[in-house]
């Protein structure tokens, strides 16, 4: 199995809030969403990506793999979640969830994993996505890519499934207890598993 890794280094003081955006450029325009319709194949990538980028940044807040006063709160999918508003994390994340999406709209992905490490590059915990069940679809098969999904979900399901992984998260610290972040001066990657034979496009060591 091919496994490809970015990496995070230490951060500046706290800059002024910004804010980070994931999207994948669309191919043609995309009509608005209907919650109540099954997805397309890039409607539910983007739709997951999404909700990837939110959850790194609050896995990153609920374990305390940098300081609390790092991130804002907010509401997401009618739950409570944290974004970083450190410009250099935030850039961080957003190109290493744009890299994950390279690879879904292929089909290559087995799942990502988000891994919080001590100094000595010793992984304590493990956060795992699985996207092993989004199927490949031929290059002569694109245009399936625009068709909604029978078998798919709705956005309001999804975003419900989304709302309940957030809530939990949130909580988990008192189930895992609190990592000693100044003692053991943790910190993250993000790993991309590809399926069995499949190597990413590019690669996304930074």
């Amino acid at each position: 199995m091919e496994e490809a890794k970015l990496r995070t280094n230490h951060l500046e003081p706290l800059p002024p809030p910004c804010s980070s955006q994931t999207e994948m450029p669309p191919k043609k325009p995309q009509a608005p969403l209907k919650k109540s319709r099954p997805l397309t194949y890039y409607q539910m990538i983007i739709e997951m990506l999404k909700f990837l980028e939110v959850s790194i940044h609050t896995i990153l807040f609920v374990r305390r793999v940098y300081p609390s006063e790092l991130f804002a709160r907010r509401k997401k999918y009618d739950a409570p979640v944290y974004q970083s508003r450190h410009p250099d994390l935030n850039k961080y994340i957003s190109d290493a969830v744009k890299a994950v999406g390279d690879e879904l709209t292929r089909g290559s992905v087995e799942r990502v994993v988000i891994v919080i490490r001590d100094k000595d590059g010793v992984a304590m915990e493990r956060f795992m996505f699985n996207f092993s069940g989004i199927p490949s679809i031929p290059q002569d098969a694109e245009w399936q890519k625009w068709q909604s999904i029978e078998t798919v979900m709705t956005a309001a399901t999804l975003a419900q499934y989304f709302r309940s992984f957030l809530i939990r998260l949130e909580l988990i610290e008192d189930q895992l207890g609190v990592i000693p972040r100044e003692e053991w001066d943790v910190n993250f990657a993000i790993v991309l598993e590809m399926k069995d034979g499949a190597v990413p496009a590019d690669p996304i060591n930074k």
